[in-house]
């Protein structure tokens, strides 16, 4: 139950008016320490991705849209919180990765700001944000950054954005990679099939990931691709792999937070895990909220405010028909 704060005295009509116990309603800020929760973890950057990957302890990164989400990513073992473009579907709406604008990537990304302090803050680089140019790119990432509070930005795709890589890294802003199955163009690949099946496309995937290393990406996600194939890139590359849909021989793990802890109602991939059933909980509560609701057992007495002792009665004469004292 959150902590309640108190008014101060006020009049009304000569009368002095105070809540029972000087207590109100707990709609209220969080308290400003409320994301400082004690840990021994330490800030996660790039170089300890990089010891972790190299120690085969495997890297933990789950999305977050909000302040809510951020802060379960602080409170807990996660070394990566990604603010990913799959919010455009499980916090927005849309039906489609591809609609959601760089404004609305920026504004999701400061309130997961507010939360996150000791895993490292990444976001997707939107739809569109990304293909008009290298000026363009640049102005694009800087904003995340300066305006989205993150720390490093994701793009999706192989060699076509590897000079955008190269030239986001040279300016300091750190770049993960994506490549395999890439959403956000799920119509050009005819759907949200499994890549690297054959041993061409394989070939191709393994050669995407390189590139982009060589262009000075700190890490690359590879998604929905054989476990074989996912495995055989991480031993070759000198940099941390994460796997979504790509078996357990990458170096680290992501999944989006709705799908993880069973809040989306969609489609369930493969790959997806259920670890808990947040959704059904929901629910069930907000079923239970109607009709406490409707049979007026909530609130109870428990939960509604007393006035101070003696003052109903005093209100009873101040409002009564033959009283002078009322307005």
């Amino acid at each position: 139950m959150l902590p309640l704060l108190r008014y101060r005295s006020s009049t009304l009509n000569g009368v002095m008016m105070k809540p029972c116990g000087g207590r109100f309603m707990s709609v209220r800020p969080a308290e400003k320490d409320a994301s400082k929760i004690v840990s021994a973890r330490k800030k996660v950057t790039i170089q300890r991705l990089r010891a972790l990957a190299a120690e085969k302890i495997p890297i933990t990164v789950l999305t977050a849209y909000d302040y809510p989400t951020g802060l379960r990513s602080e409170r807990n073992d996660i070394d990566i919180c990604l603010v990913g473009d799959s919010l455009a579907q499980v916090a927005l709406g849309y039906d489609s990765t591809t609609r959601l604008t760089l404004e609305e990537m920026i504004h999701h990304c400061k309130a997961v700001s507010r939360a996150v302090k000791t895993p490292m803050l990444v976001a997707d680089m939107p739809f569109g944000s990304f293909h008009a140019g290298l000026d363009e790119t640049v102005r694009n990432a800087v904003r995340l950054v300066r305006d989205g509070c993150v720390e490093a930005v994701k793009v999706e795709g192989g060699f076509e954005v590897v000079p955008a890589v190269e030239r986001l890294t040279s300016l300091g802003i750190p770049v993960m990679g994506h490549v395999g199955l890439t959403p956000q163009r799920h119509t050009a690949l005819s759907g949200f099939r499994v890549q690297g099946r054959d041993a061409t496309p394989g070939v191709a995937i393994f050669r995407a990931a390189q590139a982009l290393q060589e262009a000075g990406a700190f890490s690359v996600v590879i998604e929905a691709v054989p476990h074989l194939l996912a495995g055989y890139i991480t031993q070759q590359l000198d940099i941390p792999t994460i796997g979504i849909g790509a078996g357990s021989e990458t170096s680290g793990q992501v999944l989006v937070h709705d799908d993880a802890l069973g809040v989306w109602s969609g489609h369930k991939a493969k790959f997806v895990r259920r670890f808990a059933e947040v959704g059904v909980t929901s629910n069930e509560g907000v079923a239970a909220y109607a009709r406490a609701v409707r049979s007026r057992e909530f609130p109870s007495e428990v939960e509604s405010y007393a006035m101070n002792a003696g003052q109903w009665e005093e209100f009873e004469k101040l409002t009564a028909p033959d009283s002078n004292s009322g307005p």
